[in-house]
C-alpha cells in the first residue's frame, strides 16, 4: 500500500544535490508538459498574432523587471547563502527593491507613447501591475532560495506555472484573449510569492550602509551580466516585433519554446548547484566545484543531444500537428534554435559557476561582448532573413558567450567534459536517429499519433542503448531509482 510519509522519507534520504535536482527536474518536466499543452491550445484558439502580443508583453516585463531588480536579486541570494547577517541583507534588499520599482515604473510611464506594441494590445496597465507584484514575489522568493530551501523555491515555481496556465486556459476559453493571458501571468506571479512567504524564516531587521554596499558591490556586475542575458532572451522577440508582425513573434517564440525541452536538466542543475557552489567557494573547495561542473555538463548533454537530433528529424511535423499549419513556417528557425540550446548548456553552467565563485565581473565581461554582438546581428539579419535571421544571430552569440565563459572560468579552475560518457551519448543519439529514419520510411508521418510513435520509439531506443553503453550513468540512475522505491527493469 502506498504511504506518502514513507515515500517522502525515501526522498529525504537521497543525497541533497540528487534530491534537489530530482525535484527541480520533475517540476520542470511537469510545468513544461502543461505549458506545451496549453500553448498548443492557445495556438489553435487565438492564433499566432495574439500569442505574439502576449510574448511581447512577457519580453517587456522581463526588461523592466530587470530595471526594478537592479541586480540586487542575485546579490542577495549570494549574501544570504553565505550564512551571515541574513536578516539584515533580506531587509536591505526589500527596501532597495521598492526604490527601484519607483524608478522602473517612472521610466515606463515616460516611454508609454513609444511602446505601441503594448498600448495597442491593451496590456500596458497589466505590465505595471506585474511589476508591483514582482517586488513582493522576488523579495520573498530570492530570500528563501538564498537560505538554501531550493526545493521550496522550485515548488513555488511549479505552483506559479500551474496556476498561471490554468487561469490562462480558462480565460482564453471564456474569450478574454490576450487580457486573459497576461492576467493569468500576474496571478501566477503573486501565487509564487505567497507560497514562498509560508516558508520564509527571515525577518525584517535594521541594516547598515555596509549591507547596502556589500549588495551593491555584487549587484553592479550581476545587473550588467543579467542585462546581457536579457538580450539573449528578449532582444530577438522585441526586434522581430519591430521589424515584422505580431504573428511572426508568435511563430518564432513557439519554435523557441519547443527547443527548451533540451534544457530541462541544465536548468534543474543550475538552480540546485548555485547555492552549494557558492558555499564551497566561500570555503575554498574549488575541487568540489570543478567536479560538479564536469558532471553537470554530462547530465545536461544527456538530454540536449538527442533532443537536437530528434528535433531535426521531426521538428516540422511537431509544429504542424501540435500547434497548427501556420506554425510550421518556424521549422528552419527551430533547426537553428536546437543548436542554440546545446550551446546554452555550456553558457548557463559556466556563467553560473563564475557567479558562485564571486566573480560577477568576469561573468559580465563575457556576456556584455556577446550581448552587443547579438543586438547588432539581430538588426542586420532580421530584415534580411526574418525569424531565421533572429535564430542565426542567437546561435552565433550564444556560441561566442560559451567560449568566452570557458576562457574566463578556466583561468580559475580546470574546466572539462567527461569524454567517454559524452561520446556514448553521441553514439546512442546516432543509433536513435537511424531508427527514427527507418521508422519514417515505413510509417508516413501523416497524423499526430504516428509522430508521437516516432518520438516514443526514438526515446526508448536512445535510453536502452545509452544505459547499455555507459555503466556509470546506468549505475547512478539505477541507484537513484531504487532509492525512490521505484522498479528498475531487470533487462537493464
Amino acid at each position: 500500500m502506498f504511504k506518502p510519509s514513507r515515500y517522502l522519507a525515501r526522498i529525504m534520504g537521497i543525497d541533497t544535490v540528487q534530491r534537489q535536482s530530482l525535484i527541480s527536474f520533475s517540476s520542470t518536466i511537469g510545468v513544461t508538459a502543461v505549458g506545451f499543452l496549453s500553448t498548443m491550445y492557445f495556438a489553435h484558439a487565438v492564433g499566432p498574432a495574439v500569442l505574439g502580443a502576449y510574448f511581447i508583453f512577457v519580453a517587456f516585463f522581463g526588461i523592466f523587471d530587470l530595471v526594478g531588480d537592479g541586480g540586487f536579486g542575485g546579490a542577495v541570494i549570494k549574501r544570504i547563502s553565505e550564512g551571515k547577517e541574513q536578516n539584515e541583507y533580506f531587509s536591505a534588499f526589500g527596501v532597495l527593491r521598492i526604490l527601484l520599482l519607483v524608478v522602473s515604473v517612472a521610466v515606463l510611464l515616460l516611454l508609454e507613447p513609444f511602446l505601441v506594441d503594448l498600448t495597442s494590445a491593451g496590456v500596458f496597465s497589466w505590465l505595471i501591475a506585474a511589476l508591483f507584484v514582482s517586488v513582493f514575489t522576488s523579495t520573498v522568493s530570492y530570500s528563501v532560495y538564498g537560505s538554501g530551501k531550493v526545493g521550496v523555491y522550485q515548488l513555488s515555481g511549479l505552483f506559479n506555472n500551474v496556476l498561471r496556465i490554468g487561469l490562462q486556459v480558462l480565460a482564453v476559453f471564456i474569450g478574454f484573449g490576450v487580457a486573459g493571458l497576461v492576467g493569468g501571468f500576474v496571478a501566477g506571479l503573486l501565487a509564487a510569492g505567497l507560497f514562498n512567504l509560508r516558508f520564509l524564516d527571515l525577518r525584517p531587521a535594521l541594516f547598515e550602509w555596509r549591507h547596502l554596499s556589500s549588495l551593491l558591490s555584487f549587484s553592479v556586475w550581476t545587473f550588467l551580466s543579467s542585462s546581457g542575458y536579457l538580450v539573449f532572451t528578449y532582444a530577438d522577440t522585441v526586434l522581430i516585433g519591430y521589424f515584422m508582425a505580431d504573428a511572426d513573434v508568435g511563430i518564432y517564440r513557439v519554435a523557441l519554446q519547443l527547443t527548451t525541452i533540451a534544457t530541462f536538466i541544465t536548468m534543474a542543475l543550475r538552480i540546485t548547484l548555485f547555492p552549494r557552489m557558492s558555499h564551497w567557494a566561500s570555503h575554498g573547495e574549488h575541487d568540489s566545484i570543478a567536479a560538479s561542473l564536469t558532471r553537470a555538463f554530462t547530465y545536461s548533454l544527456l538530454l540536449a543531444v538527442p533532443v537536437l537530433a530528434g528535433g531535426w528529424l521531426l521538428g516540422e511535423r511537431l509544429l504542424y500537428f501540435f500547434y497548427g499549419a501556420s506554425f510550421a513556417a518556424g521549422t528552419p528557425a527551430l533547426a537553428i534554435l536546437l543548436v542554440v540550446q546545446v550551446a546554452n548548456v555550456f553558457m548557463f553552467l559556466q556563467t553560473m559557476t563564475l557567479n558562485a565563485l564571486d566573480r560577477p565581473k568576469d561573468s559580465f565581461r563575457v556576456t556584455a561582448v556577446a550581448a552587443v554582438v547579438n543586438i547588432g546581428l539581430n538588426i542586420a539579419f532580421i530584415p534580411l532573413l526574418g525569424i531565421v535571421g533572429a535564430a542565426v544571430a542567437t546561435l552565433v552569440t550564444m556560441v561566442l558567450n560559451a567560449g568566452l565563459a570557458y576562457r574566463a572560468l578556466s583561468r580559475v579552475m580546470p574546466v572539462g567534459v567527461e569524454r567517454r560518457p559524452v561520446g556514448n551519448i553521441v553514439a546512442a543519439t546516432l543509433v536513435m536517429a537511424g531508427v527514427i529514419g527507418l521508422y519514417t520510411l515505413f510509417v508516413p508521418l501523416t497524423n499526430v499519433l504516428t509522430v508521437l510513435g516516432a518520438v516514443l520509439l526514438g526515446g526508448g531506443v536512445y535510453s536502452v542503448v545509452l544505459l547499455r553503453m555507459d555503466r556509470s550513468i546506468h549505475d547512478e540512475l539505477k541507484d537513484l531509482t531504487l532509492k525512490l522505491g521505484l522498479p528498475w527493469p531487470a533487462s537493464l
